[in-house]
């Protein structure tokens, strides 16, 4: 057996060998442990149900046994929680679901909880919640312009009006430009009732909840009535330059080809542009190509650009949001493997299903 050296700012911890792992964390305050636990222990709970470990608690003392990695992994998370409440941060099941995320072995890069990036606004820092998360937010800082592809809430958007502001607040670019193409569910604007702004202002609203997270909301209407934040409808953006300007263009996957090459043109000196999108949710016309699919193999390998894709282990709100992405996904492949499996029974020159066979038989599709 072998000790950790004990500190009172650190959980000490006690390590044994054999076929599983078995690790004992002593933590130096009790009023930090508490809520470290959560109440009726559920952060306790939730890591067992998500890792496959065994958690107990006694006194100060919280026992992990089960899979040596994973049993690693406990304990990195509960070492990393009970340091966010060393900093006075709080400590919920979402932050608790989140470590328990970016702590996936599988994870590519695997960083140490500690060196993760975070986007800092005046109203505090935003960290990841997941591996992907991680790399697009330093993507977000490295890149002029980026694109999130993936689905729902993953984080896309947030994060994109998270390092927008931020560049605001500390004067690297002079406005925020928010747009987003107005085909969706088969509405168009001018269907809709009100003026321009009554009629886009529902399409934006997730950019609008995201601001209101960041800003106080007299901030928010003072940069709107200033110009700082814009809301640019993407069909009114031809002709223009975007100079100095966080530019983010929401649910891109509905934009068509000739729109995603009008808008990626747009982008002037010291201008950043972030495209979010989910493939899987295109409401364009039937046959009409996505501008977003178009873009992402258009660009490819451009230096300049980056790229990130999530899928549904970055998913972070509800958990249930997560298994529909997965249901939804194991459906479409499912199906997708009909058709070909269908496609490769009809052979060349087979007759489509439901048509006769050549020579007025009964055909190969009956």
């Amino acid at each position: 057996m072998t000790q950790l050296s004990p500190s009172s700012a650190a959980p000490t911890a006690r390590l044994s060998s054999g076929p599983n792992r078995a690790i004992t964390l002593q933590f130096a305050d009790n009023t930090l442990l508490s809520l470290l636990l959560g109440e009726h222990d559920r952060h306790l709970v939730r890591i067992e149900q998500l890792l496959g470990v065994r958690v107990s608690c006694r006194g100060n003392r919280v026992a992990i046994a089960g899979d040596g990695e994973r049993v690693e992994a406990a304990q990195t998370i509960l070492k990393e929680l009970y340091s966010r409440l060393e900093r006075h941060q709080g400590v919920s099941l979402s932050d608790v679901d989140a470590a328990i995320r970016l702590s996936d072995a599988e994870a590519d890069p695997r960083l140490p909880l500690a060196d993760l990036p975070a986007i800092r606004t005046k109203r505090g820092a935003v960290g990841p919640r997941s591996p992907g998360q991680a790399t697009y937010m330093d993507m977000l800082a490295r890149h002029e312009m980026v694109f999130g592809i993936g689905p729902a809430g993953t984080g896309k958007t947030y994060l994109a009006v998270a390092q927008a502001v931020a560049m605001l607040q500390a004067g690297r670019v002079d406005r925020i430009v928010l747009s987003r193409p107005a085909v969706e569910a088969g509405e168009r604007l001018g269907f809709l009732p009100g003026d321009m702004k009554e009629k886009v202002d529902p399409y934006l609203r997730p950019l609008y909840d995201a601001l209101h997270d960041m800003l106080p909301a007299e901030q928010v209407v003072r940069r709107f009535g200033n110009g700082e934040i814009e809301v640019a409808p993407l069909a009114f953006m031809r002709g223009r330059t975007l100079a100095h300007s966080f530019v983010i263009l929401d649910e891109a996957q509905n934009t068509t080809p000739v729109q995603m090459k009008m808008f990626l043109t747009r982008m002037g000196e010291g201008t950043r542009m972030v495209i979010t999108g989910d493939l899987s949710q295109v409401d364009l016309p039937v046959g009409q190509r996505s501008g977003l699919r178009d873009a992402l193999d258009t660009l490819d390998g451009l230096a300049g650009i980056g790229v990130c894709r999530f899928d549904r282990r970055d998913v972070v709100r509800h958990p249930l949001v997560a298994a529909i992405v997965d249901a939804y996904e194991q459906r479409d492949a499912a199906s997708g493997d009909k058709r070909r499996e269908a496609r490769a029974g009809r052979g060349p020159g087979a007759p489509l299903p439901g048509l006769p066979a050549p020579g007025g038989g009964d055909g190969a599709g009956k």
